[in-house]
């Protein structure tokens, strides 16, 4: 059974987008307690390493790919349980064991839906933990410049077709014994990277957060839905071109956020300025 590739493309748009709505408001008690020794502006270049670095390591060696490929293979699975235990809204620590059940399927149904469903779902939870660790780990305003210069870097790549050898050796490996790839997400006849799920999983986890102190900017759902209108339309490019950058309507939904809470914020603090004086 095939999709075609705009149902398939629609499908991991989704699931990009629904990342930015996963995300608590708080990472778990232990990554808070020791985020105050090992918090710093360094974790802001996280995002734009995530790319520049992969492509560096994979265009001088390639076999880099194979060892990122089994990263992502003994990293990703307790990822995503520690997203269905704690990280998620609605986590709780017995559904961290549904983790079994879709690596199973990753693995036995790996050419299938199902399998290639399943597989999806281990890579997009895992970047639910990665996303509220990180942001308990790096300043927000650090981090937000983080995301853009990702989706920068990235179209830059992309544009100029520096990324896409690169990407296709990553997209290629393999682990031995038909184990699941899960350093990318591949659903029917679409695929994207894991670092287009990541951006998206540090985005979610920077409204989460700042939506405890404030309510500025709107709720997480309300962005969710921005990324996804974004990368719906973004999408529409592939009609004559064969890759995408999509990382970018995550960075553009960012930046425009930003400008709704700066406009939310001078005008409480015009209505307090203007109290005050009465």
């Amino acid at each position: 059974m095939t999709l075609g590739f705009w149902l398939s493309d629609a499908c991991l748009v989704g699931v990009q987008s629904a990342l930015v709505a996963l995300p608590r408001g708080h990472a778990p008690a232990a990554v808070e307690h020791l985020s105050g020794r090992l918090a710093g502006r360094g974790w802001a270049l996280v995002p734009l390493a995530s790319i520049v670095l992969v492509v560096i390591a994979i265009r001088a060696a390639g076999v880099t790919a194979d060892g990122l490929t089994w990263l992502a293979l003994v990293a990703v699975p307790p990822l995503a349980a520690g997203a269905l235990g704690a990280t998620m809204r609605g986590g709780r620590p017995l559904l961290a064991l549904l983790v079994l059940p879709l690596f199973a399927l990753a693995w036995w149904r790996r050419e299938t839906l199902v399998g290639e469903g399943a597989a999806v779902l281990l890579s997009a939870l895992s970047c639910v933990t990665l996303g509220v660790l990180l942001t308990a780990l790096a300043p927000h305003g650090w981090l937000k410049a983080g995301i853009v210069a990702m989706a920068v870097v990235d179209a830059y790549l992309v544009g100029t077709e520096l990324l896409q050898p690169a990407n296709d050796l990553l997209n290629a490996a393999a682990p031995p014994a038909q184990l699941p790839q899960l350093q990318r997400a591949l659903f029917g006849d679409a695929l994207v990277g894991y670092g287009d799920l990541f951006v998206a999983g540090v985005f979610g986890a920077i409204v989460a957060a700042e939506r405890v102190d404030s309510p500025a900017g709107g709720p997480p759902w309300r962005w969710a839905l921005t990324v996804l209108a974004l990368s719906t339309a973004f999408d529409l490019l592939f009609l004559v071109v064969d890759v995408l950058p999509a990382t970018v309507p995550v960075a553009v939904a960012l930046l425009l956020r930003e400008w709704i809470r700066k406009r939310e914020m001078r005008r409480k603090g015009a209505t307090l300025a203007a109290a005050t004086v009465s």
